[in-house]
């Protein structure tokens, strides 16, 4: 579709509907088209409202978003819309503009609930009682730089230090001390540079929130109570998409990190941040784990594209994945430790020559038990050849990234069939991640297959899969950020 001069059209008699979520890309960009041709539509969030998610699935066959339909002939997805002929789109604005929607034109919810903002999930927590401890000690003067084995650490202090002071400040007996101090470890409060418990002699200890002076998370104490990982989850993904709503470019294409810096969304973002020091991960469920840490994964790399600035060049973007990082439950863990450790069980990712968790790494038990393929399509490093970004819940988890994988091969940098050359051609994410899909491209392909969505696309593909031999190819990758600027 080629619109080389805006329609403006001032009221429409039918009705252009568009279904879409929160923080889906392919939706931006079909409204801001729409909106650069001067052609009026009714917006329908299907994110929070099932049983019309559900009614319009059924109605379209389709599980991505968005949902186009002009009065009550179904376009498709942004794709669809984006490739129409000028003719094919004339008719359509000629359709809407005389004639009004007829009855099977597709479902609109209540007013109320069309007009309703969607109820922001706060993270009540009551304050840690030890926070105002750890405040306090931080500021004693009894942290500071201390050598053992050779070497100098930095932020650190001794156990009969901590003890002293437990004894002299809160009129506490050393047993009572001791004790409190052990407490304070199993609070991750404080973490022992060895892998013993607490001990009333030198052995040197530190706070959590110096635990990683790059982690983008440190420097500040978590002062409330530990919450479970998944509720923190759920409160950070809808902060997330408050934030890409405010900063994202209206074609979606996007994102304003400069803008961000001074946001208030992104001031609570950064707040959010620091609670993940003590937060429980090694209870977690595997539905629990892939929603927490792909949404964690995806804000790191917002909070780390802002600190850092966007990497330009292989070199800086292999140091990013590799120093960008939160402390998590008292542990640090960068991007590359979520992709690899955590959501791919601990395999050896791009240009790794070992497992990011060796034997007795504490950060093992985060790790899922076997690679999940779908987390490909879930993570946004930020730039242009990346999946879209979303945000993920434990609850529909599987649904969401298989939406999410059918929504990436829908488009054109997910996959390409051409049944005249007997070539399919993939994105590069395959070709790293082949041992995640099987290992050889007949199961890669079958994988693929199995995972498109009904279309013109899949048909093509099954075609190619009953005649024979297949060449597989993949796609350039657009490493150019996603930054606006």
């Amino acid at each position: 579709m080629e619109q080389e001069e805006q329609v403006v059209l001032q009221e429409l008699v039918g009705r252009i509907t568009v279904y879409t979520i929160t923080g889906c890309l392919h939706c931006l960009r079909a409204k801001a088209q729409l909106t650069n041709m001067g052609l009026p539509f009714v917006e329908v969030n299907i994110k929070d409202n099932a049983e019309l998610r559900q009614q319009v699935m059924d109605l379209t066959g389709r599980r991505t978003v968005p949902l186009i339909f002009f009065n009550n002939k179904f376009i498709g997805g942004n794709d669809d819309f984006q490739k129409l002929s000028q003719e094919e789109l004339d008719k359509l604005i000629e359709l809407v503009k005389h004639e009004a929607a007829p009855p099977d034109a597709p479902p609109l919810p209540e007013q109320e609930i069309v007009e309703e903002e969607e109820p922001k999930e706060e993270l009540k927590s009551e304050r840690d009682e030890f926070a105002d401890l750890i405040v306090e000690f931080k500021h004693s003067g009894n942290i500071g730089n201390h050598w053992s084995c050779l070497k100098l650490h930095h932020n650190t202090f001794t156990g009969k230090k901590l003890i002293a002071w437990l004894v002299n400040n809160k009129n506490l007996d050393k047993p009572a001390a001791i004790e409190m101090a052990k407490d304070l470890i199993n609070r991750k409060f404080l973490n022992p540079l060895s892998e013993k418990g607490f001990e009333d002699n030198d052995t040197l200890y530190r706070l959590v929130e110096h635990d990683s002076a790059s982690a983008l998370n440190s420097g500040a104490t978590a002062e409330f109570r530990a919450v479970s990982a998944s509720r923190h989850s759920e409160v950070m993904r809808d902060l997330i998409l408050k934030l890409f709503s405010e900063h994202i470019t209206p074609d979606g294409k996007f994102v304003d990190y400069k803008s961000m810096v001074g946001s208030p969304t992104f001031e609570e973002y950064c707040q959010l941040a620091i609670q993940l020091q003590r937060l429980k991960f090694d209870d977690l469920s595997r539905n629990e784990k892939l929603a927490f840490f792909i949404n964690v994964y995806n804000a790191l790399v917002i909070h780390g594209n802002i600190k850092y600035k966007p990497p330009k060049n292989m070199w800086q973007r292999y140091k990013f994945f590799n120093s960008a990082s939160y402390v998590i439950g008292g542990e640090v863990f960068t991007l590359q430790d979520i992709e690899n450790g955590v959501l791919r069980g601990n395999q050896k990712g791009i240009a790794q020559v070992t497992k990011p968790f060796s034997k007795g790494d504490p950060r093992l038990k985060a790790a899922l038990e076997e690679v999940e393929p779908l987390i490909h399509f879930a993570l946004n490093c930020g730039v242009l050849s990346c999946p879209a970004i979303k945000t993920y819940s434990a609850k529909d988890i599987d649904q969401q990234l298989k939406i999410s994988a059918e929504a990436f091969l829908d488009g054109a940098d997910g996959c390409q069939v051409d049944v005249a050359k007997k070539e399919v051609r993939l994105s590069q994410i395959f070709k790293w991640y082949k041992i995640d899909f099987g290992g050889t491209d007949e199961k890669l392909l079958k994988w693929v297959f199995e995972h498109l969505q009904d279309s013109p696309k899949k048909k093509a593909l099954k075609e190619l899969l009953n005649h024979g031999t297949i060449k597989v190819g993949y796609l350039p990758y657009d490493w150019s950020t996603n930054s606006k600027d």
